[in-house]
C-alpha cells in the first residue's frame, strides 16, 4: 500500500511498504522501480512480487568501518536532490568497500562509491554490446569499452560481503567474481561487474567531494576513533596492537617494529614480519606519528592532516648498471573527508602527492593531464624498506612497484606505480620545508634536520673548510678520503656498521653523521634520482 516517504531527502511521488516475509516488519520501497531491499530487523533479502515480498536470503552483518555516510543522509547534484536509500558492502583481497544507492528525486539512481576517504558518484549504463572477458583484462593496458578508449586501473575477485536498505536490483550474496576498474584521462571512472558473466554491468562516474555534495544526515563522531574491539596482542612480541582507522589493514607495532597484516580481521593467527633493519638505535621520524599539521594539499584549501605512517622506501637499479641506489621516505596522512595524501621526502626536497581518480594519457616519454603536458624524468623499480604506523594497504615484505615519474609545467609531478594488477596515478607539487616544519610545529632545534636531503653531503664542493675550517692538500685529501668511505658504507641496502667514525670526524650534529645513522635503519640514503610519487595504496580503486 502508498505510504508517506522519510522526511529526510527527495520525497518520490509515491513509496510503498510490505511486511517482510522473514519476520514481520515493514519494509520500505522509496521508488517503485527498485527491485530488492534488505529488511532492518532481520536482514533478510527480499524481492517485490507486485505489492507482495519474496525472501531469497538472509544479509550478512556490515563490517564497522566507520563510515560518515548513512542511510538516510541527503544532497544535491547538479541541482537535483538525492538520498542515501541502500548500501552494498564488497570484500576483496585488500579489504571492503562500500556502493551506496543514492535516489534522486527525478526518480533516477546512482552509486556513490566510498573507497578510502575517497568517492565517486557513478550512473548505470545501458548493457554493453560488446565486452571484454574478465580473464582478458590486465592493469596498464588500453582497452576500448562503450565506443570510448580506457586505462585499466585494477582487475580483482570480489564478493559481495553484505547488503542494507533499498537496492535496484537483487544482490548476489553468493560467490566471487572479477570486478575491473577503468580510468581515462577526462577523470571518468569506469566499472566492470562481472557478476552475472553473460551480461556485465556497466557504470561511469567520477570523483567528488563531499562537500561539493552539500550532505546533511552524516554519522556524527570521528572517524578515527580507537576501535576497541581490533585490539589484539602483537604476535611477534605481544605488545598491545590498537589501531585508530577502521580502514588500516596494516600497523607496525611499536615495541619490537614487526609488521602485522590486519586484512582478515583480528582473530586467530596473525600474519606478520619482522622488519630486517629494526635493530637498536634507529631514528625516529621527523615528524611524529600521530601529530596534525594544517597545510593546503589540493583544491579543498588548507585543512588538519594527521600523520597516521611513515615507510622508508629504496630504488632497485637494473644488474650491471651504474646507477647508485637511493633512498627516500613518505608520511602518510589522512583527513576524514579528503581522504590521504603524502609528503615525500627526497634527497631534492619535499612534495606532496595525492591519488588521481582518472588516468593521464602516456604516450611515450610523456603524459598529458588536463590540458598540461608532462615529461619522463625517472623510470624504475622500488621496494619498501622500513614501517611504522598504519596502512590502509597491507605491506607486504619485498613488495615492489615499478614506477614512472613526470615534471610538468610550474614544478607539477606526475608518477605512476604499478603493483601487480593496479595501476595508481598521483599527482601533486613541490613543497618548501620550512612549510612542513611551521604546519606540524616542529621545534626549531630540530628543523634544520628537514633540510638534510636538499643539498646531501654539499660540503665537498670545498674540501678546505671540512674540519672545523682547516685547510692543506694533505688534510684535504684525508677528508676526502674519509667522506668517500663514509659514502661507500652508507650505499649498501643493509649496512650494520657504526657511525663512530662519521661521528668523530664531522660531529654529532652533522649531516653526514644523521644520514650514517639512518641507513642503520633504513638501510642506506638517497644520492640522486627517484620518486616524487605516493605509494600504490593497493586499494583497488573505486569500483
Amino acid at each position: 500500500m502508498a505510504t508517506e516517504p522519510p522526511s529526510s531527502g527527495p520525497r518520490p511521488q509515491r513509496a510503498w511498504r510490505a511486511a517482510c516475509p522473514g519476520c514481520g516488519a515493514p519494509v520500505d520501497f522509496a521508488s517503485a522501480a527498485s527491485a530488492s531491499a534488505v529488511c532492518s530487523f532481520c536482514r533478510s533479502t527480499v524481492v517485490r512480487e507486485g505489492d507482495a515480498l519474496r525472501r531469497i536470503g538472509v544479509s550478512a552483518e556490515l563490517f564497522d568501518d566507520h563510515s560518515p555516510l548513512q542511510l538516510g543522509a541527503g544532497g544535491s547534484h547538479q541541482g537535483v536532490a538525492f538520498s542515501l536509500v541502500g548500501r552494498l558492502q564488497y570484500r576483496y583481497a585488500e579489504g571492503t568497500w562500500n556502493e551506496w544507492h543514492a535516489l534522486f528525486e527525478n526518480g533516477k539512481s546512482g552509486w556513490l562509491s566510498e573507497d578510502n576517504g575517497a568517492y565517486v558518484l557513478a550512473f548505470d549504463r545501458p548493457a554493453l554490446a560488446e565486452w571484454p572477458a574478465a580473464d582478458e583484462l590486465h592493469a596498464g593496458e588500453r582497452r576500448l569499452v562503450d565506443g570510448s578508449a580506457w586505462s585499466v586501473a585494477s582487475v580483482v575477485s570480489a564478493s559481495l560481503l553484505a547488503a542494507q536498505g533499498e537496492l535496484p536490483r537483487p544482490p548476489r550474496m553468493q560467490g566471487s567474481f572479477t570486478v575491473a576498474d577503468l580510468r581515462n584521462e577526462r577523470d571518468e571512472v569506469g566499472t566492470l561487474d562481472y557478476a552475472d558473466p553473460a551480461a556485465p554491468a556497466w557504470s561511469v562516474g567520477r570523483a567528488v567531494r563531499l562537500a561539493e555534495l552539500a550532505l546533511q544526515g552524516l554519522r556524527e563522531g570521528p572517524a578515527e576513533k580507537t576501535l576497541q574491539a581490533r585490539q589484539v596482542p602483537c604476535p611477534s612480541c605481544g605488545a598491545a596492537l590498537a589501531p585508530t582507522l577502521a580502514s588500516s589493514l596494516s600497523i607496525s607495532c611499536p615495541q619490537c617494529r614487526a609488521v602485522v597484516d590486519l586484512s582478515q580481521g583480528a582473530g586467530g593467527d596473525l600474519r606478520h614480519y619482522a622488519q630486517n633493519n629494526s635493530g637498536a638505535g634507529g631514528l625516529e621520524p621527523q615528524i611524529p606519528l600521530g601529530s596534525s599539521g594544517r597545510l593546503a594539499l589540493g583544491a579543498e584549501g588548507p585543512l588538519a592532516w594527521q600523520v597516521v605512517g611513515y615507510l622508508e622506501r629504496c630504488d632497485l637499479p637494473e644488474p650491471g648498471a651504474d646507477d647508485e641506489q637511493t633512498f627516500w621516505r613518505e608520511y602518510l596522512l589522512y583527513h576524514r573527508s579528503a581522504g590521504f595524501a603524502f609528503l615525500v621526502d627526497t634527497d631534492e626536497g619535499w612534495s606532496w602527492m595525492r591519488p588521481l581518480t582518472g588516468a593521464p594519457l602516456a604516450t611515450g616519454a610523456g603524459a598529458s593531464w588536463q590540458g598540461l603536458a608532462f615529461s619522463q624524468r625517472w623510470r624504475y623499480d622500488a621496494k619498501v624498506t622500513w614501517v611504522q604506523g598504519e596502512f590502509y594497504w597491507r605491506v607486504q615484505r619485498e613488495e615492489r612497484a615499478q614506477v614512472t615519474d613526470y615534471v610538468g609545467p610550474r614544478g607539477a609531478l606526475l608518477s605512476r606505480e604499478q603493483v601487480g594488477d593496479e595501476v595508481t596515478w598521483s599527482l601533486g607539487q613541490p613543497l618548501d620545508a620550512a612549510l612542513v616544519a611551521g604546519a606540524f610545529r616542529i621545534a626549531p632545534a630540530a628543523r634544520a634536520a628537514l633540510h638534510r636531503d636538499s643539498a646531501p653531503l654539499s660540503s665537498l664542493g670545498s674540501l678546505g673548510n671540512l674540519g672545523g675550517g682547516s685547510s692543506g692538500l694533505n688534510q684535504g685529501l684525508i677528508m676526502l678520503v674519509v667522506v668517500i668511505a663514509v659514502v661507500l658504507m652508507m650505499a649498501q641496502c643493509s649496512s650494520s656498521d657504526d657511525c663512530d667514525e662519521a661521528k668523530a670526524t664531522f660531529g654529532a650534529a652533522s649531516t653526514e653523521y644523521q644520514q650514517c645513522l639512518n641507513n642503520q635503519r633504513s638501510g642506506g640514503f638517497r644520492t640522486g634520482g627517484g620518486s616524487f610519487g605516493g605509494y600504490s595504496s593497493g586499494s583497488g580503486g573505486h569500483k
